[in-house]
């Protein structure tokens, strides 16, 4: 509520070539988007664009400063989101940023967007995708320190998630074109020099993930060495990469193309996409806010329901 993510949503509302495409709906506390939408000097959103949820006193909401209250507020508008979409009432969610320290301030334990969509919408398989016309990198682990991701890597997660990239890759497959190939990253420097520089776990845990799916018929390699996994080179060999942790694949996305990166949760009963960067609290009720990403982010929403819709008819 204090960071940009109001902002990125009212500019979607202003945006011809969006509301053209799809018929939006704003999730948050009236009070708040209205007095937002008056700072920045721009109309409010009409009634049907707006689904009223979250309490917020304005007497103590600042630009820029999160609390518990903002934290209650956003949480409660990505639960109503949810439920919705599980109800077949939206097509799609895009969210905004959150800030993941306003949620902890409310006492909620979940850790950001990812996890809560998995646990609302009784997903039985999920992923965290980061997505760009550069690169697409899918995550085995997500939001945990880089200290436990050894321990937390199992054949049959690696597996699950390949099969997840691969799906999804698949659906955005012209006829005729040759199937999806998936790159998987090792996790060790130079993919562990077949146990040189690792404890084993590109050859105990990654390389049968991969074998496996060859048998599924999934056109799979690696375990690719991280430092050369995305180079142009290798960026044109794979529609999509595996990556082990959440910075394995999210500084290279970053770095390539941080304007137009977007996230998508694989593996729901409902289509999600999201930004993949910040609340920018300094730049928050400025009107300068850069929507690239959440304009990105809504296209992409919108090509998967219409992909679905093909799909499920």
């Amino acid at each position: 509520m204090s960071g940009i993510g109001p902002e990125l949503s009212l500019r979607l509302l202003r945006d011809p070539a969006i509301t053209r495409a799809a018929d939006l709906r704003l999730y948050g506390p009236q009070a708040a988007i209205y007095h937002l939408a008056n700072t920045l000097g721009w109309a409010a959103p009409a009634d049907e664009q707006l689904v009223d949820c979250g309490e917020i006193d304005l007497q103590h909401l600042r630009a820029g400063q999160f609390d518990a209250m903002t934290g209650a507020a956003s949480h409660a508008a990505v639960i109503a989101a949810i439920d919705d979409a599980v109800a077949g009432l939206v097509d799609a969610i895009v969210t905004g940023p959150i800030q993941k320290e306003a949620w902890h301030a409310a006492g909620i334990p979940t850790r950001g967007h990812t996890e809560l969509l998995a646990q609302r919408s009784g997903a039985a398989s999920h992923a965290m995708m980061l997505a760009s016309p550069a690169l697409a990198c899918v995550l085995v682990t997500t939001h945990i320190p880089l200290a436990f991701v050894p321990q937390q890597l199992r054949s049959d997660e690696i597996l699950r998630v390949i099969h997840l990239a691969h799906d999804h890759a698949a659906r955005f497959r012209v006829a005729g074109e040759r199937p999806p190939r998936v790159g998987v990253c090792g996790l060790n420097p130079h993919a562990g020099e077949h146990g040189l520089m690792s404890c084993g776990e590109e050859e105990q845990i990654i390389a049968p993930a991969i074998q496996a799916a060859r048998e599924c018929g999934l056109h799979v390699d690696g375990p690719l060495s991280p430092d050369t996994a995305f180079t142009a080179a290798s960026r044109a060999l794979f529609d999509i990469h595996v990556c082990m942790y959440h910075d394995q694949g999210l500084i290279p996305l970053k770095t390539l193309d941080f304007d137009r990166g977007i996230n998508v949760t694989l593996g729901l009963p409902i289509i999600r996409t999201s930004v993949d960067h910040g609340t920018a609290m300094d730049l928050a009720w400025q009107g300068a806010a850069d929507a690239t990403s959440m304009k990105a982010a809504t296209q992409m929403a919108i090509e998967m329901a219409r992909r679905e819709a093909g799909h499920s008819g």
